[in-house]
């Protein structure tokens, strides 16, 4: 952190042999160069927690070194452009920004993708189902935005997350029993959407979970015995009785 105003300066994308930028909690304004994607080696670009506005640039697609983008609590606006050609990302982190349209499914290509936040924005329309693609996918953080439809069942595949964050979005339908399947799983906050329908007695089968958020829903039921006597599990439902 330093006290860095003004713009990013458009001559950083001269820097070839450039491995890490981050010049993250600043007062930093402007939009992103896409100069910056002329840094062929980064590894690293971190620019969170500025004040930095426009879209994002397509031209960071050109930085296939890339395994840290964090570019949350900006202000960033527009479309999230299609970044599946960064195979090597690790982080993509853009939450608390102003981002709309939908998440695009060619996140779904990403195969080393660990983290991705995309919370507190704009966006619309349904969660891709190609998210269900990420095999080392630990957290997905998409609360707080406009998203609708259902909760698609190939989340269930992620079988190494750890943090699945819904939260406050326009879902309908059902919780897939496929939720189950996520073994790791220790925190689902699925909390205020318009989900209908029972808790998937599946969702007892998970051992690790300890935090479980489903209040502000239109659940129907009970919830499942072996939810409702685990000491050790944070629940939050709308006031169902236990089955």
């Amino acid at each position: 952190m330093n006290g860095l105003t003004g713009g990013i300066p458009l001559e950083l994308g001269g820097l070839a042999s450039l491995r890490t930028l981050d010049l993250s909690v600043n007062g930093l304004t402007g939009g992103i160069p896409p100069e910056l994607g002329a840094l062929a080696n980064l590894e690293e670009l971190r620019l969170g927690n500025n004040n930095l506005s426009g879209s994002i640039p397509s031209a960071l697609c050109y930085l296939e070194s890339l395994r840290d983008l964090v570019l949350f609590d900006n202000n960033l606006s527009g479309v999230i452009p299609d970044l599946g050609c960064l195979v090597n990302i690790e982080k993509l982190l853009l939450s608390g920004n102003n981002l709309s349209g939908n998440i695009p499914g060619e996140i779904g290509r990403l195969e080393k993708l660990r983290s991705l936040w995309l919370s507190n924005n704009r966006l619309t329309g349904g969660i891709p189902p190609e998210l269900g693609n990420l095999p080392k996918l630990e957290s997905l953080l998409i609360g707080e935005n406009r998203l609708s439809g259902g909760i698609p069942p190939e989340l269930g595949s992620l079988t190494r997350l750890q943090s699945l964050w819904l939260s406050k979005n326009r879902l309908t339908g059902g919780i897939p029993p496929e939720l189950g399947n996520l073994a790791k799983l220790e925190q689902a906050l699925l909390d205020r959407n318009e989900l209908t329908g029972s808790i998937p007695p599946e969702l007892g089968g998970l051992a690790n979970l300890h935090t479980l958020w489903l209040m502000g829903n239109e659940l129907t039921g009970c919830v499942p015995r072996a939810l409702a006597d685990n000491t050790g599990l944070w629940i939050q439902t709308d006031a169902l009785p236990p089955c």
